[in-house]
């Protein structure tokens, strides 16, 4: 049951991230953008949380990766945000 909610997971960011993106595509609203490519940070996290959790063996640990990937897209997000509001 975990494994279906790992992929759901990362089915949900990639959708955010498509949906976000194409509306920057039409709209070109900066925060659209930062938004779009936080949600591409985070289906890189849920994608290697996938692998870390349910294909690789137990000796080898993704753990900082997933957290590396996390961090860049919530620092993304971060930086529009203050980007946008100066």
């Amino acid at each position: 049951m975990a494994e279906a909610v790992y992929i759901l997971c990362a089915l949900t960011s990639v959708a955010c991230a498509v949906l976000l993106l194409r509306a920057w595509k039409s709209s070109q609203s900066r925060l659209l953008l930062w938004s779009g490519l936080c949600f591409v940070g985070m289906a890189v996290s849920n994608v290697l949380l996938f692998v870390d959790l349910v294909i690789l063996p137990t000796t080898i640990d993704l753990y900082m990766p997933r957290l590396l990937a996390t961090l860049a897209s919530v620092s993304i997000l971060l930086f529009g945000l203050i980007w946008d509001a100066s």
